[in-house]
């Protein structure tokens, strides 16, 4: 598993789950049904005091979990591409909540990804 912190661009559905992204200028689509759990930001390294009423997003990350597959490029309603013997890469992403911007967090699949 690797560590990141990278920008990526997610377009997510009306229930505010995430179905597509475009990370380091490739589009994925989201092949599974996508986790979601919160982990706790340690506020107190980065900043010296949390804002007083600043709440939400200052004690925790909102985190999904997605497996993705390449975007068909041609047809945005076409089918993901699914090359022989393609498997879903699994990332853990981040959504900021007050500025809405989502970062990459750790690639699960980081091994069988580069040497693809």
């Amino acid at each position: 598993m690797g560590m990141f912190s990278e920008s990526v661009d997610v377009v997510c559905n009306e229930a505010g789950q995430p179905e597509s992204l475009t990370w380091a200028g490739a589009s994925y689509t989201v092949c599974a049904e996508p986790l979601r759990w919160y982990e706790r930001r340690q506020w107190w390294a980065e900043d010296s005091r949390a804002p007083l009423g600043s709440g939400q997003g200052v004690v925790d990350h909102e985190i999904w979990r997605v497996q993705v597959l390449p975007s068909r490029a041609t047809s945005r309603s076409a089918a993901p591409e699914e090359p022989a013997g393609a498997e879903p890469l699994t990332l853990d992403l981040t959504r900021h909540l007050r500025s809405n911007r989502w970062r990459l967090l750790r690639i699960h699949d980081a091994l069988r990804h580069r040497t693809a």
